[in-house]
């Protein structure tokens, strides 16, 4: 028998463009909300989740123009989508558009907690207004989204022919929910503090069948991080800390949205699940440290 061996490359890999892959109907005539979709993460994500047949409501906070790009290209399914514009850390305009997604759709099956920004300084010239609007965004906004959603799934239960759980809330983290990073403590500390808030709500909704769970992107190609990824130089400085030795892009991500609400993962619970080409194995320590 011929055994095929490879070997890690020395050099560095080419850019890679993820091709258009279809995903099945996995979400056919569930109801989905993503928050920050009009841009990024949330985009690929709203977008994922129409493929996979379900409706989508677009949440932005401001660009008109792109959110409604996303509700066309998300038309294209056959879904139904429309965008509403909402500030996820204020409560009136999160149980507005809350009550707005129950009026048009009836329901609502699927949350994607992915509105977050970030404001970044050196610890000790760091305002408090900048501390203050990152986690008010990061994770007040994922704890008022998600007490709605849960609301209403508690008032809905299993409808069996959609799904065979009451809901699914997705709440999109990143890998400093564990990495530290220094520059970022605002950041880092409002995913640290998704991630805690994902498993305490998975651990008291399980009964209900509600289930829970986060997606940790490493670096992914969108605007937030340009200056990251769109010289030459940053890209190979970038890849000494992938050990898979190429950026993500936004199709990484939505597909494991899309999966992660299906049938297909419900006993997957109170779980994060690192989607980083491996940045949480620590590369800088891959030749003994």
């Amino acid at each position: 028998m011929t055994t095929l061996t490879i070997e890690p490359s020395t050099t560095s890999l080419p850019d890679v463009v993820m091709p258009a892959c279809p995903i099945q109907k996995l979400l056919k005539g569930q109801k989905a909300l993503v928050t920050g979709a009009n841009s990024g993460i949330g985009r690929g994500i709203a977008i994922a989740l129409a493929h996979a047949g379900a409706d989508v409501v677009v949440n932005y906070y401001s660009g008109d123009a792109a959110a409604e790009e996303v509700v066309e290209e998300a038309r294209r399914c056959s879904s139904r989508v429309y965008a509403h514009q909402a500030d996820v850390s204020q409560e009136d305009q999160v149980q507005e558009m809350f009550r707005r997604m129950l009026d048009e759709l009836g329901t609502i099956d699927i949350l994607v907690n992915n509105a977050g920004i970030q404001s970044d300084a050196l610890f000790d010239r760091m305002t408090l207004d900048q501390w203050n609007r990152v986690l008010a965004v990061n994770l007040t906004g994922h704890f008022l989204c998600a007490r709605e959603a849960v609301r209403e799934f508690k008032r809905r239960g299993v409808v069996p022919y959609v799904s065979c759980a009451a809901g699914k809330i997705i709440c999109v983290s990143s890998v400093h929910e564990v990495i530290p990073w220094a520059g970022h403590v605002n950041y880092a500390a409002s995913k640290g503090g998704v991630m805690l808030l994902m498993k305490s709500i998975a651990q008291e909704v399980a009964p209900y069948r509600i289930r829970v769970n986060s997606i940790c992107p490493g670096a992914i190609r969108t605007p937030i991080n340009r200056p990251a990824w769109d010289t030459p130089e940053a890209y190979q400085e970038l890849l000494k800390l992938i050990p898979y030795k190429r950026i993500g892009e936004v199709d990484d991500i939505g597909r494991v949205a899309a999966w992660l609400a299906s049938d297909q993962a419900d006993y997957i619970h109170g779980t994060s699940i690192f989607v980083d080409g491996g940045m949480t194995l620590y590369p800088g320590f891959e030749a003994g440290g």
